[in-house]
């Protein structure tokens, strides 16, 4: 017996309690308290309802009787994003016999409920298709949690993967105590040596200015000199030594220079917010990644006047090493990166521009996700700009950016001076 021979029967009025339920009133009763909509359609292509359980007026507030009068019913109140998947797929059925699908539908009062629709083929004994059964349930409370355990997920992936940061600059920062360390003395003790060395050649030229003065005149003494100062091209060794001397103070001082930088970059025992010169923390980092960007860009500063800010320093310049690489990595020969600073209201911003390749405009809404690169397999990990992305946030600001392919991209980060109050 199919459902749509039998005399519908309200499951609000059951047998009398003297007269035993029928097969036909009890199989009602099961049909319209199970928690499915168990329904039936024809089985051609406009799937039109033929029978619908008293049960869909409480899951969707529509009445059964109204959704059979309307021949579109089913396909009108599916979500206009969830239909294009479902169409194309309906034929299917016809060769599998059974589909499922999960989409959401709208309910009397006008929200969408996401709905589990298993659908069934049924057959008569010759095998031609004679209607199909389906079964609708409410999985909304199931979504949703399915919704809020991805995002999170995805909390937990990020609050990871700043644990791993926050690994990896500590790492570095001891790194840099060691390097200060273990570098600082002996550039100390060159350093002075050298200067001590300065000191040491001036005397000795002047030592032999004084010899020449003194043989000036004589004629025996000054033929015995000249053969040793032509052989020796004292003028050249003046002027030579004099720059191996200032080149050697030059090195040391970059050394230096490095090592400096090296832990302001990492702000070694860094552990609460404080105010900071991000202008400081820029050239700091500038050192840091000199030598990747110095053959491919020319950098140019455009610094304003800017406040001190209040936040984590290592975090902020661990941000802009991530735009200076990608800058430069987004340049393919020979190109300009400007840095460019200014303040507006309480807040201030930092803009890194590049002239390189730019970023195509379908890649441009995914370049925050985690994990998402455009760049060669095997060439980034995808977690550059989503890590500074959060660590921007946790600022309280935010990192707007604008490309255009073969012109460039740049990136601001806007913050505000109190940030993490």
């Amino acid at each position: 017996m199919e459902f749509d021979e039998f005399e519908f029967i309200s499951s609000d009025t059951p047998a009398r309690a003297s007269e035993p339920a029928s097969p036909l009133q009890r199989l009602q009763y099961l049909v319209d308290n199970t928690p499915a909509i168990i329904y039936a359609t024809v089985p051609s292509g406009d799937f039109k309802l033929t029978f619908v359980s008293n049960n869909a007026f409480n899951v969707l507030g529509y009445r059964p009787e109204d959704m059979v009068a309307d021949p579109n019913f089913w396909f009108d109140h599916i979500h206009p994003d969830d239909a294009p998947n479902i169409f194309s797929s309906l034929a299917m059925l016809f060769t599998e016999g059974e589909r499922v699908y999960e989409y959401r539908f709208r309910a009397a009062d006008g929200h969408y409920l996401w709905m589990h629709d298993q659908l069934r083929l049924i057959r008569d004994e010759s095998g031609a298709p004679l209607e199909v059964i389906g079964s609708l349930t409410d999985i909304t409370h199931r979504k949703q949690m399915e919704e809020e355990q991805s995002d999170l997920i995805v909390r937990l992936r990020e609050a990871h993967e700043q644990l791993l940061q926050a690994e990896k600059m500590a790492s570095i920062g001891q790194l840099a105590a060691g390097v200060a360390h273990e570098i600082n003395n002996p550039v100390g003790f060159v350093n002075s040596n050298m200067g001590t060395m300065a000191s040491y050649l001036a005397t000795l030229f002047t030592v032999i200015d004084s010899y020449q003065l003194a043989v000036a005149g004589q004629p025996a003494l000054e033929a015995k000199v000249a053969p040793v100062l032509q052989n020796a091209d004292l003028d050249f060794l003046k002027d030579d030594a004099r720059a191996l001397v200032r080149e050697s103070l030059d090195g040391l001082r970059r050394v230096r220079d490095i090592v400096q930088s090296l832990k302001d970059f990492s702000h070694v025992g860094e552990t609460d917010w404080q105010m900071a010169d991000l202008h400081k923390g820029l050239d700091s980092t500038l050192n840091i990644v000199a030598n990747e960007l110095k053959f491919k860009a020319k950098v140019e500063k455009h610094y304003g006047r800017l406040p001190l800010v209040r936040c984590l320093a290592s975090q902020l310049n661990q941000v802009f090493m991530n735009l200076l690489v990608n800058a430069g990595q987004a340049i393919v020969e020979q190109g300009v990166i400007r840095i460019i600073t200014g303040t507006r209201d309480d807040w201030v911003w930092v803009r890194i521009q590049d002239n390189g390749v730019g970023v195509a405009p379908e890649h441009l809404k995914r370049i925050f996700e985690p994990f998402f690169t455009t760049k060669p397999v095997g060439s980034g990990t995808g977690l550059g700009l989503s890590l500074s992305y959060g660590i921007v946030n946790r600022h309280g600001g935010h990192i707007d950016v604008i490309s255009e392919p073969g012109k460039g991209t740049a990136f601001t980060v806007h913050l505000p001076v109190n940030g993490g109050a």
